[in-house]
């Protein structure tokens, strides 16, 4: 198969290569699937996971990308809940190869169905940050209808579904990010705007939670805003400026099963629009990875067609 691989670490993304590797197999409970489209997050050749495995081996030539949509091709020993030649979608394992490639192995319990008039292009946007977005807001959030929720850089891959999550389930959204992304965070149902370029934007008034996905000195100036008895959640770090009265989680996304076909379910009915800004071929996904001009909605690698 081809794939998209790195090897050395000191080279970063102009370490990325397409070339013929040998297809997965299926070890217990795993599938493997033909990818059809994949998602990348550009921040991934740092992780630790990139370029080891659980055990801290090298395992180098590795394959990033880690959400992917596709047709399960193979079932491993034990497999059970997919089929063969089903639709699915969701994370893969963050120390196994990823999805930038024709064939990927992937734990069963990561995938959920996807419904045939959901395309895999959509698909493939959704699963990190769909899941990150649910997870920061209602499981470590414990967001509540009639709350209020501050939600860091809302015009991004996991802020945009956050801000319509978050209005669907009737809290009140203020959206950071740019001046430019101001319309954009409006557009998808945030209440109000602060712009986190100019001077102040702390001094808006306190939230009931605050979701932030930058880090750095926005994460350190939001503990401030958190109400009494609210909650700080980042995806960034840990903080190091905690709110005077109220919680702090910094947590790392989790598969869910359901939660994903739930997302599915709201991308069908309209509840739920994903940005895609980009589609490119698997042979331009080196090129998409090392683009460093913003670009609104998620870059998506489309490596085959239904």
């Amino acid at each position: 198969m081809q794939a998209i691989t790195v090897r050395d670490r000191e080279a970063g993304v102009t370490g990325l290569s397409l070339e013929d590797l040998p297809r997965p197999h299926a070890a217990e409970n795993d599938v493997v699937v033909r990818v059809h489209a994949a998602g990348f997050t550009r921040g991934e050749l740092d992780w630790p996971a990139t370029w080891t495995d659980r055990a801290g081996r090298d395992r180098t030539p590795s394959v990033p990308g880690h959400e992917v949509s596709g047709v399960v091709t193979e079932l491993g020993y034990g497999t059970t809940g997919l089929t063969i030649g089903q639709r699915v979608f969701g994370p893969t394992d963050w120390a196994r190869d990823g999805s930038l490639a024709e064939y990927v192995a992937v734990e069963a319990r990561n995938l959920a169905p996807l419904p045939a008039d959901v395309d895999h292009t959509v698909a493939a946007a959704l699963p990190i940050s769909g899941l990150t977005a649910w997870q920061g807001l209602f499981d470590h959030g414990r967001l509540t209808t009639g709350q209020t929720v501050l939600i860091h850089g809302a015009a991004g891959a996991v802020g945009s579904i956050a801000v319509q999550l978050a209005h669907d389930a009737g809290a009140r959204v203020v959206g950071t990010g740019r001046f430019a992304d101001r319309d954009t965070v409006l557009g998808l149902g945030a209440h109000a705007f602060l712009d986190l370029e100019a001077d102040g934007w702390e001094d808006a008034g306190r939230a009931d939670v605050v979701f932030d996905v930058i880090g750095g000195g926005v994460l350190d100036r939001s503990a401030a805003l958190v109400r009494p008895g609210g909650t700080l959640v980042t995806i960034a770090r840990p903080p190091t400026v905690r709110p005077q009265d109220g919680r702090v989680v910094f947590f790392v996304v989790e598969p869910d099963r359901a939660r994903l076909a739930d997302l599915a379910q709201r991308v069908r009915d309209g509840r739920l629009r994903v940005r895609i800004g980009a589609v490119r071929p698997l042979a331009e996904a080196a090129a998409a990875f090392a683009r460093r001009e913003r670009v609104p909605g998620r870059t998506v690698i489309r490596v085959a067609e239904d």
